[in-house]
């Protein structure tokens, strides 16, 4: 079953870019935006991760932590990280297996979605991109955040 709006977040663990394990369940008590993307440097996921990183204070302020998690390998991440100064951790989900629990595995790779968890990891808003040429704006983001209090 797929993660769905207003019920528990699937939990997981996966290595971030530094190699320590991020577990989701450790995180609990903090609003999270899980941010599912294609691949780091892709042209679509650069604009979309750094549109995040340019409000990461508004983010702040809202008390919400962005987490990215693409299938790339540590090595990909520690780049992209530094190509573009992205101040969030960035985990791998090589074999998919997150994506699919949040309903974000493609036929081939992963689907563009975003999810923002409460304290107690509800998932309160929910959006997984039907075509990987769209993403969800940082003001659409925050005005969604905004509405939940």
């Amino acid at each position: 079953m797929t993660a769905q709006l207003n019920e528990k977040a699937p939990d997981f663990s996966l290595l971030d870019a530094d190699g320590n394990v991020f577990r989701l369940q450790e995180m609990s008590g903090q609003r999270l935006l899980l941010v599912f993307y294609p691949g780091d440097d892709t042209p679509v996921c650069t604009r979309q991760l750094c549109d995040y990183r340019d409000g990461i204070e508004v983010f702040a302020e809202l008390g919400v932590t962005v987490v990215g998690i693409s299938p790339d390998d540590a090595e990909s991440h520690q780049r992209f990280r530094a190509r573009h100064d992205l101040p969030f951790v960035l985990l791998s989900d090589s074999d998919l297996s997150v994506a699919e629990r949040y309903g974000c595995k493609a036929l081939i790779g992963m689907k563009r979605g975003v999810f923002l968890l409460d304290e107690a990891q509800i998932i309160r808003y929910r959006h997984v991109e039907a075509v990987a040429l769209f993403r969800r704006r940082r003001e659409e983001l925050v005005e969604a955040i905004r509405a939940l209090g």
